[in-house]
């Protein structure tokens, strides 16, 4: 199977991580058969004053989608990522978001479409979300949506002509 995934991070030391996060994941999920540059954006859904980086990343794998979630999950926490001061920090700050060292989504496994409470796919919001479309067309642009089955390219530049 292969499956797609977006690393993110807003730490100051955020290409390193997204480095790190690439290196544990090819180690764990199986090989990098693509992967995007890294893209700088603002935070999403809440404020930041430091931007964040995000990389697309397509590996192949032979373990089920769960199980990338899993393995994604398990990186996320030894490279750093601390979810119980992000709820701290949201309840603070009243924000459905908050800064975090790495965030690792799936965004596809191969065409499948998966409704479980812990993983949905095609991620949810990715229509919504620029900082992801923009390294997914880097790698993947001509990818039909399996929901909407629309390329990437052409739900990115709606995306833009709207903002």
């Amino acid at each position: 199977m292969r499956v797609t995934l977006l690393t993110g991070s807003n730490a100051p030391d955020r290409e390193a991580i997204l480095h790190r996060t690439a290196a544990l994941l090819a180690e764990r999920v199986g090989p990098i058969v693509s992967r995007s540059r890294i893209y700088t954006s603002a935070a999403w859904g809440f404020s930041s004053e430091e931007p964040f980086a995000n990389q697309a990343l397509q590996l192949e794998t032979s373990l089920t989608p769960i199980e990338v979630l899993d393995v994604a999950l398990e990186v996320e926490q030894t490279v750093g990522r601390d979810r119980a001061q992000e709820a701290r920090e949201k309840e603070l700050s009243g924000e459905r978001y908050a800064s975090r060292v790495v965030d690792v989504d799936v965004m596809f496994c191969d065409d499948e479409i998966i409704s479980e409470p812990r993983l949905q796919v095609p991620h949810p919001l990715l229509h919504e979300r620029e900082f992801a479309l923009e390294p997914l067309c880097e790698i993947m642009a001509d990818y039909r949506h399996p929901q909407l089955g629309r390329s990437l390219k052409d739900i990115y530049f709606e995306l833009k002509e709207k903002r």
